[in-house]
């Protein structure tokens, strides 16, 4: 009955936001002629004003150029994922719900100040009674209940919207909203990221691999909405000038996070699929420090088979052979017509090595996020309309291959990573 009650009012407040965002444009809408621009920057406004999901939603609209305005598109750019802070007397509350007791009780020393504030959870430095360094994440107050009821009223939008613009049903938005939801939602079980850091642990465990770690878990000190891990120090792995604090060496580094990283995904089908900058460290030891994993990936053999043969059709700038591979992912339509499904891609192919060249060029800024995401929504589009199933994991995959590329040639960029993958797979 709560649930329903504040769902209730997330919907009420959420209407009234809309409302007054976009009543300001009143005599514009009346007139039928409201500028985009102006309805794309108080949709933002409002969107920020809501948080988490409509943050996390005008990031997805931002990475989606085939299917919205030019102006949306670009005003959704300034989404951060950064918001206002949680109070501390909120995150008191939650620590003693959650942990049993008051924050003096439960740690030793617990930072008021938070260390990063997302749209999900807020990370706070602490040392436990057993004098143990940690960080320790806290979902904002009622956050699964306000995803849960925000993503019911999106669905129902986009149903809406598909009955009204039969054009957005053939673009496959319904699905894309549906990937939004189960991704979004995943980022809030803490037990799983929990499980997911220590599954990567005792991979790294199995195989005697010493070059890379991840945090420890604290269980005693964790639930479903708290994590506390061993607080890492170290520096982001694009950060070159706090990099030579840590070591001599970088390019030797950044080959060993290859390596680390490819021989998980070769070996266990397991991977951190989430590998920006500020999620791979470099630590005092040189070793490589993998945090947050509360997205990670997990593809079968075939999947991994496809995706060497289409690495290997970017390389050699060979449409036949991202085709080939994009096909060995799925075995559902034995009866593609390859040649058709070829030029189907062609555009596509031509943006892709593009992007590619761009970035081999030297020029590692030059991977837009925005373009990269609309670039796999338009591979995703061509495969179902050939008959294919490509899986979600294909795009995370990929996404962190790219990654990875921008960091090599930012720290050793005669390295060629889409070429040489096999060279970093033990």
């Amino acid at each position: 009955m709560q649930n329903l009650f504040s769902g209730g009012l997330r919907i009420l407040q959420s209407g009234a936001i809309f409302s007054t965002k976009i009543g300001g444009l009143g005599w514009e809408i009346l007139t039928g002629n409201p500028p985009m621009k102006s309805i794309a920057l108080k949709l933002r406004e409002a969107f920020e004003s809501l948080g988490a999901t409509y943050i996390k939603l005008g990031q997805f609209i931002a990475s989606a150029p085939s299917l919205f305005p030019p102006e949306l598109v670009d005003e959704m750019q300034k989404c951060l994922d950064q918001v206002r802070p949680v109070p501390y007397k909120d995150i008191k509350r939650i620590i003693k719900s959650e942990l049993g007791g008051d924050v003096q009780e439960v740690f030793h020393t617990f930072s008021e100040k938070p260390i990063a504030s997302a749209s999900i959870a807020q990370v706070h430095a602490a040392i436990t009674k057993e004098g143990l360094d940690v960080v320790v994440k806290i979902q904002r107050p009622d956050i699964q209940d306000i995803l849960e009821t925000d993503m019911n009223l999106i669905a129902v939008l986009t149903w809406i919207l598909e009955k009204i613009a039969p054009e957005f049903k053939s673009s496959g938005l319904t699905g894309m909203v549906e990937e939004f939801r189960k991704s979004i939602l995943e980022e809030t079980d803490f037990i799983r990221e929990a499980r997911n850091i220590e599954e990567f642990e005792n991979y790294l465990l199995s195989v005697n691999e010493t070059r890379a770690k991840v945090p420890r878990v604290y269980h005693s000190y964790s639930t479903g909405k708290v994590l506390t891990m061993e607080r890492f120090y170290g520096a982001a792995i694009t950060d070159e000038k706090a990099l030579l604090q840590y070591t001599n060496k970088p390019k030797a580094i950044l080959e060993t996070a290859l390596e680390v990283w490819f021989s998980s995904l070769s070996n266990s089908g397991f991977f951190h699929a989430d590998v920006h900058a500020g999620n791979l460290l470099i630590l005092k030891d040189e070793k490589i420090g993998f945090i947050d994993f509360g997205i990670v990936g997990r593809i079968s053999p075939k999947v991994w088979e496809g995706l060497m043969l289409f690495m290997q059709g970017l390389s050699f700038s060979d449409a036949e052979l991202v085709a080939e591979g994009l096909i060995g992912m799925d075995s559902t339509n034995p009866n593609i017509d390859r040649k058709k499904f070829t030029k189907d891609l062609e555009n596509v192919f031509r943006d892709m090595t593009g992007i590619l060249n761009s970035i081999q060029s030297g020029n590692p800024a030059s991977l837009d996020e925005s373009k990269l995401n609309s670039i796999m929504f338009d591979i995703k589009a061509i495969t179902e309309t050939n008959g294919l199933k490509i899986p979600r994991e294909f795009g995370l995959l990929f996404k962190q291959i790219l990654y990875f590329d921008r960091y090599v040639k930012i720290l050793a960029p005669e390295i060629d990573i889409i070429r040489d993958q096999k060279k970093y797979i033990s």
